[in-house]
């Protein structure tokens, strides 16, 4: 990265002076007030104060009280963490309000969004992801990559801090909608932790640990990690979850103040895919039923067998390779970097750096054809015939009219998401007139790798659910093969329109970013602006069989190397690898932030902004469907950048163990994507997006403490529609999908000596399963209670209990309307699951 030599001579420079000068305390809290602001600190569950929190330094200049900022921002700390019963980082997010999180409660294959933002594709488009105040992966939604992947939550969590709209868009790149930081602990108080939790009903043992305290000359440091393994709470026949992470820091603090920290993080962890399985819709599109397929309970089951675990198919370079799917969703990261903040002639210089070696697999099985049995014997002419291609049937005919499923097999190889990133600032407080000026430049660089491969198989299987899903053959009435152990084509069968499926990017992306801000406070008023320029340049090579010289390529190719070509094998997409295209252009846009922040009391204050940020795109503009392969860039520039305007108004309340904040908002984007959407029978396909979209609404937030009672709330209403469709003006007017008018959570508890109860319910109302709003999804809510016991101070004994009712929560429904055959596809929550956990600290 050619920025870079640059940054890192400035922060040696700097560093050389650190010993001798004085230091901004690292904890910061308060140090100053202004319109660009951050939160207040958290409290424990028990209602008694929590210990000093850090400030709220997500999205922000420095860290403020809440109630001087104009911004509107959330904190989950580590003892509101233990109370959620959930895990991954998507399931978290549905406990902040404004996010809205489509989520199997596993890391990835998540739809995160904000404010009404659409929900396009997966992925969070609009919304960053960071870890310890820099961005996981640059882009949220690249294809098959979901930025949550590649994050864990264990017990070296101290905070999750989110900011919505406001200043996220000019701290930093490619947020328009907002940021959250998930923020490590650094072991400013000695001790550790060690838990270990086990699945009750349900295969799944994880061990946890945390250790952390001062070292003595000012050192101190923080290690932890947790490693798990085991089938998990859905039934899929084999262990599905392996694997786990471990972090560590250490940091310096200086007599003068100020301090210097060094990180690593090494994460090797993979989870099943749960993704969308087929359901019975019945009744009205008004008001549907959902039911089960075959007695498939998506609650406990999954569309995931050992016996359809093995996929032979071609590589990244053509050659043969043996896919194992159920090493499902693989994250491997290993990151390195360091963070400090000095002081120097007035001027407070924060520079964080991280440099991560990111990898891993995505495997998806989705269902795109369920049917009879009969249906499928079509494949091979007239009286063709069926039987079971592996598994303890294997070889036995099949002639009933059972429910098969002919499935598209999805593999993308993540070879490398590496990135380096570096973000440079320098912030000073003068007094000016009868106020206080305080003034933020920065310079922010990142270099994002995109070395993956894209490939589709077609296979077909039954849906016997419990692990017990097995292939199945089809064969012409004279016994000639049509599959090969149930594979039906290699790329996508005959009349499904997915072919550009079968892509290898090898591309880097190039971020400069100059940004700063201004904050005028004098008296109990507040007012800032920010401003950002971002820079990209795009540079590498796509390959792909659509740019094999104007049409696909297909060989005969003997896959499974058994010395014959079969019919899937004789028409085999290859990747044209002398005559990849270059891809080599640049794009750039600017975003700015406005805000007043008016203080009328020590209890009350209220808050005005307007902002406007942009998103780049990512592999989307590099696709098939939107690269000119002459050129090197987009055909369509507009493809480039989606500006997100948002307005926000609010009024912050906090005063004897009550705080109330309401926030109102409004948000427009515009959009360029393509989205996987699905016609009134259920077929699924791939559809190109050209349009605005437009949401309004109110964010409410609140915590009320009271002797050994705590309740924390949190409600979202959502107003959002589609402005205008290019495209199709049909849509015009139109909800956006699975947009609900509300989402809402509560966490009740109460401290009763060594008992803390308590229950976390999420829920949302209904909303629409796509954009021609005729199928109603509907909404659910989920009660997940908790107990936890303390025989001595340092052991406590917990249970969680997510989905204590078995709720069927649907997050996703992939048809328009209900369908003919009465079958869609759904992606759901986890059904009941109980946790046991004892955790000993020291």
């Amino acid at each position: 990265m050619r920025h870079l030599p640059l940054l890192a001579g400035m922060l040696l420079a700097s560093s050389a002076l650190v010993p001798a000068t004085a230091f901004a305390a690292e904890k910061g809290a308060a140090d100053d007030s202004g319109a660009d602001g951050g939160a207040e600190g958290a409290q424990d569950s028990s209602g008694a104060s929590a210990p000093a929190p850090k400030a709220f330094t997500t999205g922000v200049a420095k860290g403020r009280d809440l109630l001087d900022t104009a911004i509107s921002a959330s904190v989950l700390d580590d003892h509101d963490l233990a109370q959620l019963s959930v895990s991954s980082i998507a399931a978290i997010m549905q406990n902040i309000p404004g996010i809205r999180s489509e989520t199997s409660d596993i890391d990835g294959f998540s739809a995160i969004t904000i404010r009404g933002l659409p929900l396009a594709a997966e992925g969070s488009k609009f919304l960053q992801l960071q870890e310890d105040g820099l961005p996981v992966l640059e882009f949220g939604d690249i294809q098959f990559a979901g930025i949550d992947q590649f994050l864990r939550a264990d017990l070296t969590l101290s905070q999750v801090q989110a900011i919505r709209g406001g200043s996220a868009s000019t701290f930093a790149s490619n947020s328009p909608g907002g940021l959250i930081n998930f923020i490590s602990k650094t072991g400013e108080t000695a001790g550790g932790v060690m838990q270990v939790s086990s699945g009750v009903g349900f295969d799944l043992k994880r061990v946890d640990f945390a250790y952390g305290g001062p070292l003595g000359g000012g050192w101190r440091f923080h290690a932890g990690g947790f490693y798990r393994s085991g089938e998990g709470p859905r039934d899929i026949g084999y262990t599905g979850f392996k694997g786990g992470q471990i972090k560590a820091n250490l940091t310096k603090e200086f007599d003068g103040g100020g301090y210097i920290r060094f990180y690593a993080k090494y994460l090797d962890d993979r989870q099943p895919n749960y993704g969308t399985v087929p359901v019975i819709v019945t009744g009205t599109n008004a008001d549907p039923t959902i039911g089960f397929v075959n007695g498939f309970d998506p609650r406990n089951r999954a569309y995931l067998s050992g016996l359809t675990a093995s996929i032979p198919e071609v590589d990244r370079n053509n050659n043969r390779t043996l896919i194992d799917t159920r090493d499902g969703l693989a994250a491997k990261v290993k990151s390195l970097g360091f963070e400090a903040q000095f002081d120097v002639a007035g001027w407070t210089f924060t520079n964080r750096f991280r440099f991560s070696d990111v990898s891993g697999e995505y495997n998806d099985n989705v269902p795109f054809v369920t049917a009879p049995a009969p249906f499928f014997a079509q494949f091979g002419g007239p009286g063709g015939r069926l039987s079971y291609a592996g598994g303890p049937r294997a070889g036995q005919a099949i002639t009933d009219a059972r429910l098969l499923a002919l499935s598209a097999r999805i593999y993308a190889d993540l070879e490398s998401l590496d990135n380096v990133t570096n973000d440079l600032r320098a912030t000073r407080v003068w007094n000016a007139g009868k106020g206080k000026l305080t003034t933020t430049l920065g310079i922010y660089n990142s270099q994002q790798d995109m070395r993956m491969f894209w490939n589709f198989a077609s296979t077909l299987q039954d849906l016997a659910g419990g692990s017990r899903n097995a292939p199945v053959n089809i064969a012409t009435a004279g016994g000639v093969p049509v599959t090969d152990a149930g594979l039906l084509a290699y790329g996508f069968a005959v009349g499904l329109p997915f072919s550009i499926y079968h892509n290898r990017y090898d591309v880097t992306f190039d971020v400069l970013a100059p940004y700063g801000s201004i904050n005028y406070q004098i008296g109990r008023l507040a007012i800032g602006a920010s401003l950002r320029w971002d820079k990209g340049d795009v540079q590498g090579q796509v390959f792909s069989p659509g740019f094999g010289g104007g049409r696909p390529q297909f060989v005969a190719f003997d896959v499974n190397g058994d010395g014959q070509v079969s019919i899937p094998e004789g028409r085999v997409p290859v990747l044209p690898l002398s005559r990849p295209a270059a891809v080599d252009y640049g794009y750039d846009y600017v975003s700015w932030s406005a805000g007043v922040n008016y203080r009328f009391a020590d209890s009350l204050s209220a808050f005005a902004r307007y902002s406007r940020g942009g998103r780049a795109t990512a592999e989307n503009a590099i696709g098939t469907e939107t690269l000119d392969p002459i050129a090197g860039r987009p055909a369509n520039p507009e493809i480039l950048v989606s500006v997100v305007k948002q307005a926000e108004a609010g009024v912050k309340y906090r005063k004897n163990g009550l705080s109330l904040f309401l926030t109102g908002f409004w948000a427009s984007t515009d959009e360029r994507n393509a989205q996987i959407t699905a016609d009134a029978t259920g077929q699924a396909f791939v559809a190109q997006i050209k349009r605005t979209y437009s949401a309004k609404g109110l964010e409410f937030e609140g915590e009320w403490k009271k002797g050994p009672f705590t309740l924390v709330v949190g409600a979202t209403y959502t107003d959002a529609k589609i402005d205008k469709d290019v495209l199709d003006p049909a849509f015009n007017g139109k909800t956006p999908r699975h947009i609900p008018d509300l989402a809402f959570f509560a966490r009740p508890s109460v401290e009763l000596g060594r008992f803390t109860l308590g229950a976390a319910v999420n829920g949302t109302t209904e909303s629409f399963a796509q954009d021609s709003n005729q199928l109603v999804q509907p909404g659910y809510v989920l009660v997940s209670p908790f107990v936890q016991y303390r025989p001595t101070d340092s052991l406590t004994v917990a249970v969680n209990a997510f989905n204590v009712f078995d709720e069927l929560a649907v997050v996703s429904l992939g048809a328009p309307t209900i369908p003919a055959s009465g079958i869609v596809n759904a992606q759901v929550m986890n059904g009941r699951t109980v946790t046991a956990s004892l955790r000993y600290a020291f």
